[in-house]
């Protein structure tokens, strides 16, 4: 068996392991919205690679968009847990796919770290779906989530914006976007 990030899989060839392309990485210190645009067609899916803050407290939500669609076309589902409870949530329709992350109020330095994974994105014959799974600690306590989420489109996706919902991202933030190649 061979480790792949974290996980324990077997039958994948040193191929299958080297199959992630970064395609950009962005350090969004400052704005409010990263936005990866000419997403090529080439991959099988897309993976986002993101740690982030935002730099103030005044609101600590971060969401995705794919190709400037702002209408009801989203929804998501999660699984959390807290450390002292745990539950389970939907939106939908919703005009994003959206989740909470660590703020300039919340412990010095903590940032929440999320592993996107985006579905067939080129595929135009079905909706576009994601898994992700992300969370923060904020020095014991914090938020751990497993979710899901869907853009209710058959078009290829060809940009993804990620934004906050007010305040800029803090220094120190990171998104990286990958292609998977099939």
């Amino acid at each position: 068996m061979t480790p792949i990030l974290g996980i324990w899989a077997s039958g994948i060839t040193s191929s299958k392991q080297n199959s992630y392309e970064s395609i950009a990485t962005y350090s969004p210190s400052g704005v409010t919205t990263v936005t990866f645009s000419s997403i090529p067609a080439t991959y099988q899916h897309l993976q986002l690679r993101m740690l982030t803050r935002t730099a103030t407290s005044a609101s600590d939500f971060i969401a995705i968009r794919f190709n400037g669609d702002s209408g009801s076309n989203y929804g998501f589902h999660y699984l959390y847990g807290n450390g002292s409870s745990a539950g389970a949530a939907a939106s939908t329709p919703d005009t994003v796919i959206a989740w909470n992350i660590a703020d300039g109020g919340d412990t010095a330095n903590s940032f929440n770290a999320c592993v996107f994974d985006i579905l067939d994105y080129a595929n135009t014959n079905k909706y576009k779906t994601a898994r992700f799974l992300e969370g923060h600690d904020l020095n014991g306590s914090g938020i751990v989530e497993l979710r899901s989420g869907a853009w209710r489109s058959t078009s290829a996706i060809s940009s993804i914006e990620v934004f906050t919902f007010g305040p800029n991202f803090a220094t120190g933030s990171s998104i990286a976007l990958y292609g998977i190649k099939g």
